[in-house]
């Protein structure tokens, strides 16, 4: 009986001695973490700032072989013989490929199409790819 009536008074009281809401959170901030965040936003924009260059255009399609030796030894060739092209050579398994340029309409790409044939007079076409572009291009197909 005494354990119960215990229990019971410990039921009443217990709302007696509850936290309140009145406790008030001070946050002080030391000043250099302002500038801790403008030099990571500087840090993010300069190690993104590659990844913006790339844009959706057009390469020429040189070779697309299975001998590994045969796509490096056209990749030489382009660098000879078309010194402002640059070449890139790519592995889709099975096949090696080397595709030149960098062009942001098909029609561009399409104008060296002639010279290239004549150095490699089979399988020379334009696609579709990923392209790298200068920054200064960048920034004048950004502006209206």
């Amino acid at each position: 009986m005494r354990t119960c009536l215990i229990g019971i008074a410990l039921c009443f009281t217990s709302p007696l001695f509850a936290q309140t809401d009145s406790t008030v959170i001070r946050v002080i901030k030391d000043a250099r973490i302002d500038s801790l965040i403008k030099k990571q936003i500087e840090i993010n924009e300069f190690t993104t700032r590659d990844a913006r260059r790339i844009v959706q255009g057009y390469r020429v399609l040189v070779m697309n072989t299975q001998d590994r030796q045969e796509a490096l030894q056209a990749k030489s060739v382009i660098y000879q013989q078309f010194p402002e092209l640059t070449p890139y050579l790519v592995y889709q398994a099975p096949y090696f490929k080397v595709k030149v340029g960098n062009f942001l309409t098909s029609e561009e790409a399409e104008n060296i199409v002639p010279s290239v044939k004549q150095v490699f007079p089979k399988g020379v076409f334009v696609v579709k790819d990923l392209v790298e572009i200068n920054p200064d291009k960048a920034a004048s197909l950004n502006q209206p």
